[in-house]
Parts: structure tokens; C-alpha cells; sequence
């Protein structure tokens, strides 16, 4: 067995794979940019090589500075975890020059298959169903317009070296594919070093499944059940599940089998996945292999047992499977939720800064339950704008779909983040969704479910009721705490009235509070009763609670005159005040925003890549204005309404915080 291995990579999937190497008794080598100088994954390493600046194309993807690395350190292997240099066959190739082994497929299979053009051609070859498309070389745009009105709209239109949903694009019409297909390309060129780009018909109402393959060089080859992945947002996933809720074991069995004879047609070893897109009917089309570990590796590793970090290790050295395909039994449910740094109150835009907070909620593996949290970050750490803003993989697994959802609920209440935009509360507001708890989902769910973008939530008036009594009850332990503090000790809840009134979301509640050791009665307006036990205190943030018997967590931040309560995707503030001051409250007119009615605020932290009109220019509703990438991502910012432009602030270069002004208009 290796005695040490080179991590080429960084954040959450280098520790990951840190992890299980320290288990097999593997010496481990991170490599770092100027950015990650002092990430997670630098100090779990057994040893880490500095290898250049922030963005990837001057370091994690620079070959030459990743072979320097290994020859510093004397590393036998090498796993590149996914993205960056994960499916690059001259990096492999590098490898195999160099006598160092690459824990990945051989280099002739991740050009057949990591390539999406010639892996589909291959597919088709082997008469696996696809879907239809233009697998050529793309010139420039009019080609691009062309090929989409023969293939017909909508097409997708993809970074043939792509992944992660980086350089893709959906157009409806021929301006979206001429717009489409210059974005795409410039995403993949800053990516992946590789802007080739095909078009493909997209396939509307799709949900998106992939098998989980794995492969040694004795021949052997076995399929690991599949992972449902439809709950996807600019053809990012979001949340990933397994196995499908769509499925049945016929539909498994030959997907499976058709995955593994794709990937023994070019000879492939280690792990790897076959995707597909399967309509309304269980029709199933090769979508693309992924020549390396998907992001979504765990909910399949928590069904199945298989640890496949160590398995491509294992296979990487040259050893056969240890398991056959009788042996894959799938046991229960499992599901991920991604933690991104994105702000969805502000579209989902990339968020950068300090994590000021960040405590994930505590792992569990007993009978019944496992919550599983895969991070490459910590409390005090900073996310950058250079890198994908995913920060942590959320799993929970449970006996059956109810209880793996149900354990993610709780899950996520308990995860506390401060310091960046991060979409717990969309991820809390998935998980109650009924149509995803019915498991009738596609694609287009994100789209066709928040179609305005996401807002937080609106909760029931029974929730809304339980974080009423809650909030009173906790205020009345802040108010006690408060008059300690004030130096009057005696007698000190005389200074606490029992009569209060709770506003939150719109409704009032007038209640009055029955205290005891651990726990109150709260009485509302009409003579119904919630008993609350809980042992906050002041200054927590994070309130597990028993309400009438039943959990409540709650994610606490101090407002005047009450609390800020985020809950379930709910993100609000509950005012607990006297009679009078309720009173009072209601008197006082609301601060009005300031009007930016007629500039155009940079809506993330980013790069200006291009400015598209001058002072003078006239525009029209829907009009590009400006380009800014943050995070690899290309955002278009257009015109809401009719406007002439009127002063301009910043060019293509300039580095842009949130809210600054790029526009000003007439």
C-alpha cells in the first residue's frame, strides 16, 4: 500500500479524502494558494507545499507546479479529488511519466469518457440511448444559432470539459444562444482551461439520475445503486439523494448494467458515474460519465457501506474489488444538502467574508440515524472569492425517505452560520416543500417552485404560535437575567411582569406567562395554553426547545425590544414588548429604505469582466449592462426598465463589494 499520497485539490474534498488515508495508515500532502494559506485542509495534512496565487489557473490547475509539489515531497499517488485537474488526461499522463500512480482512471479512459463530445459519441456506438444534439466543435456564435434551430429549442448548451454546472447554458430563443454559447465559453476557457463547446436538445420535465460505478483493473466492474440529483439550481445541484424515489428495481438494474458496460467499453478503473436524464416514463439517455468523485459521493457511501475513497486507493494500487455486484445491498435512505456561501435573498449570489460563526451540528451514527457533515472550513476561516462557494456537504440517514428528510430538518436547524449570505433557509424550506416530500420532483423544481427567487418562508399559525410562546418565555428569562445584572437581587421577579405582547410575521399575540423551575406556561387570548421547557440563556444562539412535547430549534440573534429568529427557512424578527410598549409600537412610522431606484448595485463581491453600454447610451428593459464573475460564475446584470445611462463608476478589472454603485441613470 502507498505510503503517502498528494491531495491536487482543496476545501471539503481534500479533507475528505485526508480522512480515510489517515485511517489506512497513509501520510498525507496538501497543496495551497496565497488564499487557502491557512485552510482546513493545509492544517489536517501531514504535510503541505505552497504552490501560487489565488486563482486556480495560476496554481491548482498549473501541472507543472502540482508535479513540483509531489517531487518536494517523495508522494507515491496522487487523488485529485473532483474538479480542477480531476478529469485532465495530460495530468494523468504527467503522472504515469513520472512513475507516480494517479487514483483515477488511466488516462485513456478519461479522454474517452471525461470528454463529453467523444463520450457521447461513444455511447451512441454502443448503442446506449442519448439525447440529441451536435457533437462537433462549435466555431463561434451564428454557428451557435444555427445548430440550435436544427436540433430545435431549447438546447443546452455545455463546456464539453465542463462540470459542476460551470459553462452551461439553457436557450429559448436565438439571442440566448448567441449570448449563451460566448458566456459558456468564456466560463470553461476560466475553469477548465478547455472552451470547446457543444449543444445538445434540452429535455424538458427531466429528472436527473446517476449510477454510481466502480472499476478495477482485473475486469471486474459493479454498480453501486443510483443518486437522484433533479433538485438543481443553474444546473448546479443542490440536494442529492439515494437511491431515487423515482426508480424501480427494474429501471435500476438496467440503468446499472448499462453503466458498468459503458465504463468496461474504455477500460476504466477506480470510481466513477454514469448520468443520465430519465423522463416522466422511466426512459432513460446518456447524459455524460464523470471520470472521477462526485460531490455527492456520500449519500451513496451511506446506503451502501462502501467507503469509495478507500476503494480507489485500493484499486489505484492494484488491487482487485473486494466486493461483487450480490454483494451491494442498499439499506435505507440517505440524503445531502449543500451549504453554499450565496445569499438566496439576493438571487443566490456568490457571498465572500469571515465565518464569524460556523458550528455544524453534532455527527450521530446510532440505530436509526446518522448525520454526516463534510466541510472544509472552520469558525474564524475566511471564503474566498476564487473558489466553487460550496463550504459544506450536510448527509442524514434514516431507515426509510420520511426519516432521512425528517433527520435533515433537524439537521439543519441545528446549523449555525454567521458572517456570510448562505442558503440554510432555502435548504430548511426545501425539505418541507410538498411536492419534494412527495418525491414528484424534476429539474425544474427551483424554477418552477420560487419562481420570483427565494423570499424565507412563511410559516403556518401553528409554528408561528410555538415561536410566540417561545420567544415570551425566553424574554422573560433575558428580562430576568437583566435585572440581576442591574444589581436588583432581591426579589428580583417582582421586576417581571406576566403580561406581554408577541408580534411576528404580521400577527400579535397578547399572552401572559407562568414561570416555573425549567419552563413556563404561556396563555394567549382566549385561554389556550403552550407549555415550553428549555434551558436556554441569554447570549445563546441556538434554542432547543420542547414545545407541548415536541422539538423546536431555533437560531436566536438579539433585536431591540426581542429577538431575531430564523427557523424552518423562516428569517424573522419576533418583538416581545409590554402592554404599553405594544401599544406604543403602533404609533411609530416604519423607516423607509433610500431610493437606488436609478443605479445599478453590484449585487455580489466580484471582478467586472466587461461593461456593455457608455454615458449616454439609451437603454432598453432586459438590455446586458455589465458582466461580473465571482466564484467561476459569470452573472449578466441587465436593465429593469427603460433608462439612459448617466454616469458609469467602474471598469472591466475593478473588484466590486456588495451594493457598491457600478450605474448611475437619468
Amino acid at each position: 500500500m502507498f505510503k503517502k499520497i498528494l491531495i491536487a485539490n482543496r476545501g471539503e474534498i481534500a479533507c475528505r479524502v485526508i480522512k480515510t488515508a489517515r485511517e489506512m495508515g497513509i501520510a498525507t500532502v496538501a497543496i495551497y494558494s496565497d488564499a487557502d494559506r491557512n485552510a482546513l485542509h493545509v492544517r489536517m495534512a501531514d504535510e503541505a507545499v505552497h504552490i501560487g496565487p489565488p486563482p486556480a489557473n495560476e496554481s491548482y490547475i498549473v501541472i507543472d507546479k502540482v508535479m513540483d509539489a509531489i517531487r518536494q515531497t517523495g508522494a507515491e499517488a496522487v487523488h485529485p479529488g473532483y474538479g480542477f485537474l480531476s478529469e485532465n488526461s495530460k495530468f494523468a499522463e504527467a503522472l504515469e511519466a513520472a512513475g507516480v500512480a494517479f487514483i483515477g482512471p488511466p488516462k485513456g479512459a478519461i479522454e474517452a469518457m471525461g470528454d463529453k463530445i467523444t463520450s457521447k459519441k461513444i455511447a451512441q456506438e454502443a448503442e446506449v440511448s442519448t439525447v440529441p444534439g451536435y457533437m462537433g466543435l462549435i466555431e463561434d456564435a451564428d454557428e451557435a444559432v444555427k445548430i440550435s434551430n436544427q436540433v430545435g429549442y431549447p438546447v443546452m448548451i455545455k463546456a464539453s470539459a465542463g462540470g459542476g454546472g460551470k459553462g452551461m447554458r439553457i436557450a429559448w430563443n436565438d439571442d440566448e444562444a448567441r449570448e449563451g454559447f460566448q458566456s459558456s465559453k468564456n466560463e470553461a476557457a476560466n475553469s477548465f482551461g478547455d472552451d470547446r463547446i457543444f449543444i445538445e436538445k434540452f429535455v424538458t420535465q427531466p429528472r436527473h439520475i446517476e449510477i454510481q460505478v466502480l472499476c478495477d483493473a482485473h475486469g471486474n466492474g459493479i454498480y453501486l445503486g443510483e443518486r437522484e440529483c433533479s433538485i438543481q439550481r443553474r444546473n448546479q445541484k443542490v440536494i442529492e439523494e439515494a437511491p431515487s424515489p423515482f426508480l424501480d428495481a427494474e429501471t435500476r438494474k438496467a440503468m446499472g448494467e448499462q453503466a458498468v458496460a459503458l465504463a468496461q467499453a474504455v477500460d476504466y478503473t477506480s470510481a466513477g458515474t454514469v448520468e443520465f436524464i430519465v423522463d416522466g416514463d422511466r426512459n432513460f439517455y446518456f447524459l455524460e460519465m464523470n471520470t472521477r468523485l462526485q460531490v455527492e459521493h456520500p449519500v451513496t457511501e451511506l446506503i451502501t457501506g462502501v467507503d469509495l475513497v478507500e476503494q480507489m486507493i485500493r484499486v489505484a494500487n492494484g488491487e482487485a474489488l473486494s466486493i461483487t455486484q450480490d454483494d451491494v445491498k442498499l439499506n435505507g435512505w440517505a440524503m445531502e444538502s449543500r451549504l453554499y456561501a450565496e445569499d438566496p435573498y439576493r438571487g443566490f449570489l456568490p457571498s465572500i467574508g469571515r465565518l464569524t460563526r460556523y458550528r455544524p451540528p453534532e455527527s450521530l451514527n446510532v440505530e436509526g440515524a446518522i448525520v454526516r457533515n463534510d466541510t472544509g472550513v472552520y469558525e474564524g476561516g475566511e471564503i474566498s472569492m476564487y473558489y466553487d462557494p460550496m463550504i459544506a456537504k450536510l448527509c442524514t440517514w434514516g431507515p426509510d425517505r420520511a426519516a432521512a428528510i425528517e433527520g435533515m430538518r433537524n439537521a439543519l436547524d441545528a446549523f449555525e452560520v454567521e458572517g456570510i449570505g448562505h442558503n440554510l433557509p432555502f435548504l430548511s424550506a426545501v425539505m418541507d416543500h410538498p411536492k419534494f416530500i412527495s418525491g414528484n420532483i424534476t429539474t425544474a423544481f427551483i424554477e418552477e417552485e420560487y419562481p420570483d427567487g427565494f423570499n424565507g418562508v412563511d410559516l403556518d399559525d401553528d409554528a408561528l404560535r410555538r415561536i410566540a410562546a417561545s420567544c415570551a418565555a425566553m424574554h422573560r428569562v433575558a428580562e430576568i437575567r437583566r435585572t440581576r445584572v442591574s444589581g436588583r437581587m432581591d426579589n428580583h421577579e417582582r421586576h417581571v411582569g406576566e403580561d406581554w405582547v408577541v408580534t411576528l410575521q404580521g400577527q400579535r399575540h397578547a399572552v401572559s406567562i407562568n414561570a416555573y423551575k425549567g419552563g413556563a406556561t404561556v396563555r394567549f387570548e382566549g385561554g389556550s395554553e403552550v407549555k415550553v421547557r428549555s434551558d436556554w440563556t441569554p447570549g445563546d444562539q441556538l434554542a432547543t426547545l420542547d414545545v407541548d412535547g415536541t422539538p423546536l430549534v431555533l437560531k436566536v440573534g438579539k433585536v431591540s425590544g426581542g429577538f431575531r429568529i430564523r427557523s424552518r427557512g423562516a428569517d424573522m424578527k419576533v418583538h416581545v414588548r409590554t402592554p404599553r410598549q405594544a401599544d406604543l409600537a403602533q404609533l411609530m412610522p416604519e423607516k423607509e429604505a433610500p431610493d437606488t431606484s436609478r443605479m445599478l448595485l453590484c449585487p455580489m463581491p466580484g471582478l467586472i469582466v466587461k461593461v456593455n453600454v457608455a454615458v449616454g447610451d439609451e437603454v432598453q428593459e432586459g438590455q446586458a449592462l455589465c458582466t461580473i464573475e465571482a466564484m467561476k460564475m459569470e452573472n449578466i446584470l441587465r436593465a429593469e426598465r427603460k433608462a439612459v445611462v448617466s454616469k458609469i463608476n467602474a471598469g472591466a478589472g475593478d473588484s466590486l463589494a456588495v451594493d457598491d454603485v457600478i450605474m448611475e441613470f437619468e
